[in-house]
């Protein structure tokens, strides 16, 4: 039995409210907790609606509303979550009508974008919610059949008893179940019993999607609005001087010109994980077109910055943010510096050294990644409307929880007096969990008294930072004499975060085992780019795994089984954060549907697996050289992430990140010059093209009743070695540095 959450408080209830667009929702999950006496006087419900819980709202006439909590990426979540409350509500999915839920802590958990762990970190609460409702519409109609509870069943939204041949649809139950306090436990259902769950249901935005309906926060609009952009230092490590704005200001339909710094000296900013947010010039005016122009016509001096001391996630002490203007080149050399050097050790099994000395072949490969820009087709940008009173914000955002806690404290406004409504976004993959931008159109908003939308242009968006980090890994490996894996060997680092995981595969399955780190600071901004790290170590230890197995004569799905099937029956150490079982099972299956054994044989193929978020993927992809260019024909794959709630969804975010992750692979880069990015929009930044994507990708899921684990970012680390293994095997070079097109290019230059 589940327990039930039954906390609510007054701010839920008005908050719920606020988003009706047409009057009250009935919160009687929370008037059931009260006595008459508490009850507010100006309660004034909307008789049609029925609230069961924070979840769920049923209509007299049987229209079953489920709220979805997370915000909507193209992650498929605003369909897939309902589907989780839906099954255990029992109710024919015809019949739902999903909503965007407001954010709302006191009544839902993690409403955020992040880590692959929407379904997994609420597939309990989901289930909870909508088994509650059941329950309490149950307990509805035994009160009016006078029957017990136990003969009262449930299908397709309508309640029966079977012995009296009775029936109602849940909304004739509705307005009496709503009176009924939420049940402290409920019985959820078999796995086997699933109706919806596991079975592909459409997405519930396609029809707006296809209409071009205004989803999305760059789509806003609202009555007396104003336009705003910002204009960002040139380069990393400058700030502002001065501004020369006489041009600008007396230009067509302009409003203002002042600079803001969207955070304050003393607020702490380990809530924004890594980055920096510099003193900025904001421009506002009445249309998108007139604020460009007068952008342009700004005349502002910017200096180098000094030195300072900065607090950053996840650290206890501050770190100094360098002074200076950094290059790429200067990057590279620094951190092959470092990889000469002794790390700090994470991890040590047995003896590595002796492990290493006694070895009969030692293969060392060094594996480098650089700066990638984020790049979502949405540029940033946010709608807020700030008075006296209260701050009405909306637009597209990963962790609303953590901005509305920020925006808070630096309006210096109640959280009661904060709306932040969440629109769907046009890309994330981490770039939006840095909410300055929301944070910016606040305080713009403040200053011009006026509601504002605050938009990025796309050389804005591409060169103000937040990129994933640049990293390099250099891998040792010591066989014996029979070409046995005795000594692992793993350094790495990267500006300005480590990528290791010390404790994955194959630690844990080595004796002799050695994992180290380092990191270098930068001024650069850093931040979550999708998969972090793993996007990186997968690249790098899928690929040298590939040339140990080439090194010891085995196949390479062999060698990786035969290390997997050590971690299961002998694992070294306690702390490994793997299952080797479910990480085997990845590698037969992708083997059995790819056809290895005999297409190894005629065709280039790759293999990859790796554990990410949870669940494991493996990916065998298949290319040919074509006038010097790789064509991919297939990549299959098999994804172990448990129960697969909407297997559409889960197939189209697998397709997605394959795609993605061959044409970061290829072609991803970010190069910083003197401190300033060298690219700044698609005509520079080279991105895959529709022709690049692969012709075939042939998805399968392990069966298996597992709680489901991460489904949205698995399925893009593994795939780059897989693309790295597969061209070494179409042109006999192996590929160490990311991207891998310059290496092809010079490769196709010596032919």
């Amino acid at each position: 039995m589940e327990k039930v959450e039954t906390t609510y408080n007054r701010r839920s209830f008005l908050k719920a409210s606020a988003i009706s667009g047409g009057g009250m929702l009935l919160g009687t999950s929370w008037l059931s907790n009260l006595k008459a006496a508490e009850i507010p006087v100006d309660f004034n419900p909307v008789a049609d609606w029925n609230e069961l819980n924070g979840y769920v709202k049923i209509t007299a006439d049987n229209i079953i509303h489920i709220m979805s909590p997370n915000p909507e990426g193209g992650q498929n979540v605003k369909t897939s979550m309902p589907m989780i409350v839906a099954e255990e509500l029992d109710v024919a999915w015809k019949d739902v009508i999903v909503e965007q839920a407001p954010l709302n802590t006191d009544r839902y958990t993690r409403q955020f974008i992040g880590g692959s762990q929407a379904i997994h970190q609420s597939w309990k609460r989901l289930r909870t919610a909508g088994a509650a409702g059941r329950q309490m519409l149950r307990e509805a109609a035994a009160g009016k059949w006078k029957v017990p509870l136990d003969e009262v069943s449930t299908d397709a939204s309508v309640l029966y008893h079977k012995k009296s041949g009775r029936s109602a649809k849940y909304g004739e139950m509705a307005s009496a179940a709503s009176r009924i306090p939420i049940p402290k436990e409920v019985q959820l259902k078999d796995v086997k019993d699933f109706k919806i769950i596991g079975h592909s249901q459409k997405n519930v935005e396609l029809p707006n999607i296809i209409k071009g309906a205004p989803l999305f926060g760059i789509d806003q609009h609202r009555d007396g609005m104003l336009i705003a952009m910002i204009t960002h230092p040139p380069a990393f490590g400058m700030k502002l001087k001065s501004i020369n704005d006489a041009a600008a200001r007396v230009m067509p339909g302009i409003r203002d010109i002042f600079s803001i710094k969207s955070m304050r000296d003393d607020y702490p900013r380990q809530q924004f994980d890594t980055c920096t947010f510099p003193e900025v010039v904001a421009i506002v005016g009445n249309t998108t077109w007139e604020v460009m122009k007068a952008k342009k016509a700004l005349k502002i001096e910017w200096e180098p910055f000094d030195d300072y001391m900065e607090k950053k996630e996840g650290r206890n002490d501050a770190v100094k943010v360098p002074a200076g203007l950094e290059n790429t080149t200067d990057h590279y050399a620094k951190m092959a510096a470092m990889a000469g050097q002794p790390g700090k050790v994470r991890r040590k099994d047995g003896d590595p050294e002796s492990a290493f000395k006694n070895a009969a072949k030692v293969i060392e490969r060094t594996y480098t990644g650089p700066f990638l820009a984020h790049n979502c087709m949405e540029p940033m940008n946010f709608f807020a409307h700030v008075t006296e009173d209260k701050a009405e914000l909306s637009g597209p955002l990963q962790k609303p929880e953590i901005t509305e806690k920020a925006l808070s404290a630096r309006l210096g406004m109640p959280l009661d007096k904060i709306d932040i409504q969440m629109t769907r976004l046009g890309g994330g993959f981490g770039r939006r969990s840095y909410a300055h931008f929301l944070l910016e159109a606040a305080l713009i908003s403040r200053k011009v008294k006026a509601p504002v939308k605050l938009i990025y242009t796309r050389e804005d968006d591409m060169t103000s930072g937040i990129y994933r980090s640049t990293y390099t890994a250099t891998y040792r490996a010591a066989l014996d004499a029979n070409n046995n894996l005795t000594g692992f060997h793993l350094k790495a680092g990267g500006i300005p975060e480590s990528p290791l995981f010390a404790n994955r595969f194959p630690a844990g399955a080595v004796d002799h085992y050695l994992a180290e780190d380092w990191t270098i600071e930068s001024n650069i901004t850093n931040g979550s780019f999708r998969a972090p790290r793993s996007n990186f170590m997968a690249a790098a230890e899928q690929s040298f795994l590939d040339e140990v197995a080439e090194a010891a004569g085995k196949d390479p799905i062999d060698f990786r089984l035969e290390l997997l099937r050590r971690a299961k029956d002998k694992p070294v150490g306690k702390d490994n954060e793997y299952d080797a079982e479910r990480y085997a099972g990845v590698l037969e299956l992708v083997r059995e549907k790819s056809g290895w054994d005999q297409a190894k044989k005629t065709r280039h193929l790759g293999v990859s697996a790796y554990l990410s978020h949870d669940s494991y993927a493996a990916h065998v992809l298949d290319l040919e050289i074509i006038d010097g260019q790789p064509v991919v024909k297939k990549v299959c794959c098999a994804i172990d992430c448990g129960i697969v709630v909407n297997p559409d969804a889960a197939i189209n975010m697998t397709e997605g990140a394959i795609v993605d992750g061959i044409g970061t692979a290829l072609f991803g880069q970010m190069t910083i010059k003197n401190g300033v990015p060298d690219k700044n929009n698609f005509s520079t930044y080279r991105m895959i093209r529709m022709n690049e994507a692969p012709r075939e990708i042939d998805v399968h899921f392990v069966k298996n009743n597992i709680d489901p684990t991460g489904m949205g970012e698995p399925a893009y680390p593994p795939v780059f070695a897989a693309l790295a293994n597969a061209l070494y095997k179409a042109t006999g070079k192996r590929f160490y540095d990311q991207p891998f097109m310059p290496g092809l290019i010079e490769l196709k230059g010596n032919m």
